[in-house]
């Protein structure tokens, strides 16, 4: 549906539940906002209270959009991630929108409380797992919307499965590109599975972005980051016309960059391993999807 708004033709999201994973800052927060300007309903997904608190608060006065939900959740712990998909469906009946956008960058190798290297835990496991909990209701909600934030690192990386979780081998970018590559493998994977069912599947490079993601980053980095990356609002652009625009209400299983469907690196089409990153993914999870 069109509306008029500040002058222009915009799409509106009312009636619409969008959930935002890592929504209390950079393009998550962003994100969020341009949704809740649509009169979208908004579920913030933040680790932290308080700094999830000023940001609704901000998104609320900004938008005036009263509809904009916080909910607590910690993407490194897949006890939290269950707990809160089970929390979530008591509260809401419907869910069209899944954008998962939260993410990290470490410069040392760390393992979350389920002994699982950060990187892969939070920016692949984490969407895997939260999906996977929350596909009955996005099938019911249909027509849905998952959208997975990748990153453009990927095209640089190559899947390592005698190293998946960097024991022997550790690079801050390098380990964070391949757990973005397994995050596709998964959106490709996903989005033949639900095939007819009325929930597409896509995934988005951003662009380089100026967020929190580098804030593990030596001191010229985040300088670097500030002076020349692009603002979160212009890296949250791909994100909302996913989420929102018609255009795309048919498209499944793609791969966007500024808001145009892009081909991802040539490894992240194997579909060989795309299968093998799914029955991992089952295992570290402890789950049958």
């Amino acid at each position: 549906m069109l509306s008029s708004y500040k002058g222009e033709l915009k799409i509106s999201m009312k009636d619409r539940i969008c959930m935002i994973t890592g929504a209390n800052s950079g393009i998550g927060k962003a994100t969020a906002l341009g949704l809740a300007e649509m009169s979208a309903t908004i579920i913030m997904v933040c680790r932290d209270k308080n700094r999830g608190e000023i940001a609704q608060q901000e998104i609320i006065e900004k938008s005036g959009n009263q509809s904009v939900d916080l909910l607590l959740c910690d993407l490194s712990s897949q006890k939290s991630i269950r707990d809160f998909a089970s929390d979530f469906k008591q509260k809401y009946q419907n869910l069209h929108v899944l954008i998962n956008n939260a993410g990290v960058v470490l410069r040392n190798r760390t393992l979350t409380v389920d002994e699982i290297e950060t990187n892969l835990a939070v920016n692949h496991l984490a969407p895997f797992l939260l999906t996977n909990l929350l596909l009955d209701i996005l099938q019911k909600s249909a027509p849905s919307r998952v959208i997975n934030v990748s990153s453009g690192v990927h095209m640089n990386a190559h899947i390592d499965f005698e190293d998946l979780q960097s024991e022997k081998k550790y690079s801050s970018f390098g380990t964070y590109g391949r757990s973005k590559l397994a995050l596709l493998f998964f959106t490709y994977e996903l989005s033949k599975k639900l095939e007819g069912t009325g929930v597409t599947v896509n995934a988005l490079h951003p662009g380089v972005v100026r967020t929190n993601l580098g804030r593990d980053q030596p001191a010229f980095s985040r300088w670097f980051q500030k002076k020349f990356f692009k603002k979160p609002e212009k890296g949250a652009e791909t994100s909302i016309y996913l989420a929102s625009s018609p255009e795309v209400e048919n498209v499944t299983g793609k791969y966007f960059a500024n808001k145009q469907q892009r081909d991802s690196s040539k490894e992240s089409y194997n579909e060989e391993f795309a299968k093998k990153i799914w029955k991992i993914s089952n295992e570290l999870t402890k789950s049958n999807f």
